[in-house]
């Protein structure tokens, strides 16, 4: 079944995250309830999960950002996408991305937009049979906890 996160399913996101990039659960204090709080309660937050037998086993976070451009037309921004490990290669992520797209297609969006990590042939395969394109843009990124700043 593909749907939205529900509130109550935080422990099954972060489970299925171990399968992205993290190596552990964040501590369940303070600051990871108010941040998911922020997440669930953002209507331009969507977090699209595939469940099977009560088992969160992919997933992918769709932001609808408000613009200015394109007529005032938003757009949507792709993180997050995974599959748990034992699930992988059948179909799951891509019924996770069409689900974000029906998002993206609801709200009025002119583009969606993905980065991935990955220099995996397979992996990017995987996105241009999604639909994505690498040669219409370039992407750069900046990862803030290597920015230092002297403010002397």
């Amino acid at each position: 079944m593909i749907r939205e996160v529900r509130e109550e399913e935080l422990d099954g996101l972060l489970d299925l995250y171990l399968h992205l990039h993290e190596t552990e659960i964040p501590a369940h204090d303070e600051h990871l309830k108010k941040t998911w709080q922020t997440i669930i309660n953002d209507p331009n937050y969507h977090i699209v999960v595939c469940e099977e037998d009560g088992k969160l086993i992919s997933s992918c976070v769709c932001l609808v950002v408000p613009n200015l451009t394109r007529n005032v037309r938003p757009y949507v921004l792709i993180e997050n996408v995974v599959t748990h490990r034992d699930y992988r290669g059948k179909g799951y992520a891509t019924k996770c991305l069409e689900y974000a797209k029906k998002i993206a297609v609801e709200n009025n969006c002119y583009k969606m937009m993905l980065m991935t990590g990955s220099k995996k042939p397979s992996t990017l395969k995987f996105y241009e049979n999604a639909g994505y394109s690498s040669s219409d843009k370039t992407a750069f990124n900046l990862k803030l906890q290597e920015v230092h700043f002297d403010y002397r």
